[in-house]
C-alpha cells in the first residue's frame, strides 16, 4: 500500500502471483493467509491470482512471490509533489525494520558473522526474525489526511534510501536539509554498518534507517499533522526541511 499511498491513492484490489518447482500446500496457504491478513487491514480486496508449477526453473524448496495493487485517488489530489516549495517541512515515520530493500547487503553482512537463527542480544531477536520484521504500512496513519491541501508530498523509503527517494519528489533546484541525529536507529542498522565497515553514505543511500515514510508537510500545516498522527498513536520526527 506504501508505493500508492506515495501518490495519493487508496488500496482498492491485490492479486498475487506464486510459483515454485514443486508447489508445497502448506507454504502455499501459509503465504496466501499472511496477503489476506494484510488485505483485510487494509481495507484491500484479494480478488485473485496465479499459481505455477515450474521444476525446469526453480530449485527444491525455492519460490516466487509477487503482487500487483490497484488504487483510485482524485485527479486534483495527486501526490508525490502537490506544490513542494522551499521552507517545507519533513516529518518521518519510523519504520519496523528493513521494509524489503538493502537484503544484498544485509545477508552478506550478517550471515557471514551469524546462522539465521542465531539470537542477537543487540536486536532482541534471532537475525531470521529480525530480517523478516513486517514491512509497516502507513495507510491507517495516513488515510485520513490525504486530501489535506498543507499535505505536498509523501515519499516511501525504499531502494535509495532517504536521500535518493525523498530528492524524486522535489522541485528543480530544491535540496533536502536533514538532520541525521535527530533520531535513534534500529539496531540492525547499527550491526550491519558496525560488521560490515560500511561507509555512512552508502549506508544513507541503501537503507530506511528508521524512516519508512517521510511527509512533506507546509509550515503552518505542521501542527494539524502532528496532531493527526498523535491522535493515530503514530510515533514521528521532525527530521528537516526543504531548501
Amino acid at each position: 500500500t506504501n508505493d500508492i499511498l506515495a501518490v495519493g491513492a487508496r488500496p482498492l484490489f491485490f492479486l498475487d502471483y506464486f510459483a515454485a518447482g514443486k508447489l508445497d500446500v502448506d507454504v502455499f496457504e501459509e503465504v496466501v493467509s499472511g496477503l489476506a491478513k494484510a488485505c483485510k487491514e487494509n481495507d484491500c480486496a484479494l480478488i485473485g491470482g496465479e499459481t505455477a508449477e515450474m521444476p525446469d526453473f526453480y530449485k527444491p524448496g525455492d519460490y516466487d512471490i509477487s503482487g500487483t495493487i490497484i488504487g483510485v485517488a482524485e485527479k486534483g489530489e495527486l501526490m508525490p509533489n502537490r506544490g513542494v516549495n522551499t521552507g517545507d517541512i519533513l516529518v518521518g515515520l519510523p519504520s519496523t525494520g528493513l521494509h524489503t530493500n538493502g537484503y544484498s547487503l544485509a545477508r552478506k553482512v550478517l550471515l557471514d558473522h551469524y546462522d539465521i537463527g542465531d539470537f542477537v542480544e543487540s536486536l532482541g531477536s534471532t537475525i531470521g526474525d529480525a530480517l523478516l520484521a513486517i514491512h509497516k504500512s502507513y495507510l491507517p496513519a495516513m488515510d485520513g489526511i490525504l486530501h489535506e491541501n498543507w499535505l505536498v508530498g509523501i515519499s516511501h523509503i525504499t531502494g535509495g534510501g532517504i536521500v535518493d527517494n525523498t530528492k524524486r519528489i522535489l522541485g528543480e533546484n530544491q535540496d533536502l536539509e536533514i538532520d541525521w541525529s535527530c533520531w535513534e536507529r534500529p539496531p540492525i542498522f547499527k550491526l550491519i554498518q558496525e560488521l560490515g565497515n560500511v561507509p555512512e553514505d552508502d549506508m544513507r543511500h541503501s537503507m530506511n534507517l528508521g524512516i519508512g515514510l517521510i511527509i512533506v508537510v507546509k509550515p503552518e500545516g505542521l501542527s494539524a499533522l502532528q496532531t493527526h498522527l498523535a491522535s493515530q498513536g503514530e510515533p514521528y520526527i521532525q527530521l528537516g526541511a526543504v531548501i
